[in-house]
């Protein structure tokens, strides 16, 4: 059999090539991995350090920047019934504070009201959900990746990525957009809390006194 496929001109190159691409693929997958690891970890840190919110919120906002390479991302926090843009990366600090959407307003205000994550790889500006606004310059970005600030099983929030060119969302972004929203919502929980009542705490008998653990359905 192995005469007959080197007459053939047939050594088994091919095998050897899709095994070096399945390994290649395999170490690119490992690698990104460890980016989002590496990306939680640094959130996490912030929940440990003496800093303002507005610090820790621009902090948030630059990683994933990095992470994801993306042209925006913007921050908006629940204030009564509206979302209120509170941290971006983009250089307008006039907007902040300022933007507000009610929740029946825009693609954010979809996401808070319906508490689910939305992504549109191009076009976002044509979805009829989508509110403009003219002081944003993001309102003319193509791609659009969105996902709520969990607190306390309740919506305080919502965070945006924004790609200025169509951008296909992987199943990591949204994975890791999806978990930052939640390690946002830990942090604006702890943010309301004074170190002095941190470290007063008996943390022992707020554990104890909720009750005993149920097991886990199988």
């Amino acid at each position: 059999m192995y005469e007959s496929r080197l007459r053939r001109g047939d050594s088994g190159a091919p095998d050897i090539i899709e095994a070096v691409a399945k390994a290649k693929e395999l170490e690119l997958r490992l690698e990104r991995t460890e980016q989002q690891l590496r990306l939680f970890q640094k959130i996490s840190r912030f929940m440990v350090r003496e800093m303002s919110l507005q610090e820790v919120l621009q902090g948030v906002v630059r990683l994933v920047v990095e992470f994801t390479q993306c042209d925006a991302c913007l921050v908006y926090l629940l204030d009564n019934e509206e979302l209120v843009l509170c941290a971006s990366n983009t250089p307008h600090p006039s907007t902040i504070g300022k933007i507000r959407l009610r929740l029946n307003e825009g693609l954010t205000g979809w996401v808070a009201r319906e508490r689910r994550l939305l992504a549109i790889s191009r076009d976002a500006y044509k979805d009829p959900r989508f509110k403009y606004f003219g002081d944003l310059p993001e309102d003319t970005y193509e791609a659009f990746l969105s996902a709520p600030v969990i607190a306390r099983n309740r919506v305080v929030g919502v965070i945006n990525i924004q790609h200025r060119n169509a951008h296909p969302h992987t199943g990591s972004e949204m994975e890791v957009l999806t978990t930052v929203g939640e390690q946002v919502g830990c942090l604006l929980v702890l943010a309301r809390m004074e170190p002095t009542a941190v470290a007063a705490a008996n943390h022992v008998e707020l554990v104890l006194s909720s009750g005993p653990m149920q097991a886990p359905n199988r």
